[in-house]
């Protein structure tokens, strides 16, 4: 069954925090290449890639560059960022 793009969101920050690390200011790190090779994440998302612009550009998360490959982007920064109390 698809999950629609805001539940894959939600659940891509869940694996986020799962697989990352706490940073002090409340966001998590995470390398492209340990969540595109979880399996968790595989079973998941059917497209990682897809999943990860759609939170990008809904300012969920950050990372340099457009578009991740794996291999050649596996020590990329996903930085999921802290939550702000300005979402409505």
């Amino acid at each position: 069954m698809a999950l629609n793009v805001e539940e894959e969101v939600v659940r891509l920050k869940e694996e986020i925090q799962r697989l990352g690390q706490p940073q002090d200011d409340g966001s998590y790190k995470v390398k492209f290449g340990v969540l595109f090779n979880d399996d968790r994440c595989a079973n998941l998302f059917e497209a990682l890639v897809g999943t990860l612009r759609a939170a990008k550009k809904r300012k969920v998360v950050k990372y340099d560059g457009e578009l991740l490959l794996q291999g050649v982007h596996d020590n990329v920064e996903i930085i999921l960022l802290p939550p702000t109390d300005t979402a409505a």
